[in-house]
């Protein structure tokens, strides 16, 4: 599947229609991809900012996908821990931008490469339009190679 059709599905994805969570672009090498998410009556809190899970759906699966597509098919990727800190009240538009270094996944195949497991850990803010940071999500994902 081509980067367009990835950002298409993901587009239609139910909880991200539902949450307002838009993906805007993917790149081709599938190492870099920004995801925004609009301020609505339906992804709004009590008191008027984003709900924690909706800025926590923008961010969940993408460091996952991007190693999944990055890796290929002789390697199981899953998530397997995160952290999220809510550090200021999101409003208007937020966004996410995630990217994958080359060096990462350099050293991801190596320390898999004799059939042990690697627990890498990849941090994505989340940022208002004046670039400030309304949550910081740390992930841990499990990698290993296949059998």
């Amino acid at each position: 599947m081509n980067h367009r059709m990835f950002r298409w599905l993901l587009n239609l994805y139910p909880p991200y229609l539902g949450a307002g969570i838009r993906v805007r672009r993917v790149s081709p090498d599938f190492r870099e991809i920004l995801v925004e998410m609009p301020l609505r009556f339906f992804n709004r809190n009590y008191v008027g900012t984003h709900f924690g899970g909706s800025l926590y759906a923008m961010v969940d699966p993408f460091y996952m996908l991007m190693l999944i597509k990055n890796l290929g098919p002789d390697y199981l990727v899953w998530d397997k821990a995160a952290t999220i800190d809510f550090v200021k009240p999101g409003k208007g538009t937020v966004r996410a931008h995630f990217q994958l270094q080359e060096k990462v996944l350099q050293e991801i195949k190596q320390r898999v490469k004799d059939g042990g497991k690697f627990l890498p850990t990849f941090t994505v803010e989340v940022q208002d339009r004046q670039g400030e940071v309304v949550a910081r999500v740390e992930k841990v994902l499990y990698v290993r190679k296949k059998k």
